[in-house]
């Protein structure tokens, strides 16, 4: 059988999701001796295995389960799947994302000599509701990226020069800027293929996951060490002046306090209440304006400007790197 493409799904521990993306792939319009599917799970998922026990035994995809000893990441489980893959062309989703029948004949369609060295991105649409909340907006983000693994494919021979997903990224998290950064700095072509369509619904968030995103960031000062200026020209990643601002008052005021110093209390306590206040209407400007929603963002955004600035300055120490 000769395999002309293979997916990689990494998963953990969401395997009603997984089952739906592997729907889509059981859609694909080429035929299902043309391309494998290697799911890896991070790390053992008693689960995830159960799910996928019917699909192994009717056959109804080529498909490959593997986990890793332990859980290590995204970045970890990509590797471990086209290393393990036989095409010479690999395309990477995730298992909340849903291709379309189109996806993988888009891809190949390209692809025309198996030893290029090249890599493809391809079109990805964030379904919002018209009501949408602070996380749904972040994660539409995801339709204006130039390279994500939710939506892209490269030859092995690339993968192999650029020796895949570095490791260290931990999160679902920069790890795709990091391989597009490789490619980019090795002069691998990054072709952009239309026709090549993902749909990536919005889960479902807990209340308050904007607190726990922070602790992303800390991989940005990975990058950032690894390719400053592909950083600062593809990123963009904004000022945060104001956390840092908003964390010297919060200092002032519990000093102020602690010394009984009205002034400073006066003038501390006002500016953490106009910066706050500035910090929760923008969040709110375009997003869901409901009682609980607004609660939410009044509540993590005291807490926000504190863990974002403690985990950029974690990222900086932990990978030796000036970055504020």
């Amino acid at each position: 059988m000769d395999i002309k493409i293979s997916v990689v799904i990494p998963t953990f521990n969401r395997p009603k999701l997984l089952t739906r993306c592997l729907d889509a792939l059981l859609a694909q319009n080429i035929p299902k001796s043309d391309f494998e599917v290697i799911v890896v799970s991070d790390g053992p998922d008693k689960d995830t295995l159960l799910e996928l026990m019917p699909w192994l035994k009717k056959k109804k995809l080529n498909l490959i389960y593997e986990h890793s000893p332990q859980r290590k990441g995204p970045a970890a489980a990509r590797n471990l799947g086209w290393l393990t893959a036989k095409a010479p062309l690999i395309a990477f989703t995730d298992d909340d994302c849903l291709p379309d029948c189109d996806w993988l004949s888009s891809f190949l369609n390209e692809f025309k000599d198996q030893t290029e060295l090249v890599a493809y991105t391809g079109q990805t649409r964030v379904p919002i509701p018209k009501n949408p909340t602070d996380f749904h907006l972040n994660s539409a983000h995801l339709q204006t990226a130039e390279f994500i693994t939710a939506n892209c494919a490269c030859s092995k021979a690339a993968l192999i020069q650029t020796g895949g997903f570095d490791e260290r990224f931990k999160l679902a998290y920069r790890e795709d800027s990091d391989l597009q950064f490789k490619l980019l700095s090795q002069n691998i072509p990054i072709r952009y293929v239309d026709d090549a369509l993902v749909v990536h619904p919005v889960r479902q968030s807990p209340w308050g996951i904007s607190i726990k995103e922070q602790k992303k960031s800390c991989y940005d000062a990975l990058l950032f060490r690894k390719f400053p200026v592909l950083y600062r020209n593809k990123i963009h990643v904004k000022s945060i002046w104001n956390y840092y601002v908003i964390n010297l008052l919060w200092i002032l005021l519990f000093v102020s306090l602690a010394f009984e110093i009205k002034p400073l209390f006066v003038v501390s306590g006002a500016g953490l209440l106009f910066l706050l206040s500035r910090l929760i209407g923008h969040r709110l400007k375009n997003s869901r304006k409901s009682i609980k929603h607004i609660a939410e963002m009044i509540w993590t955004s005291i807490f926000i400007p504190t863990l974002s600035v403690y985990w950029r300055i974690y990222g900086a120490i932990k990978f030796r790197v000036l970055y504020i």
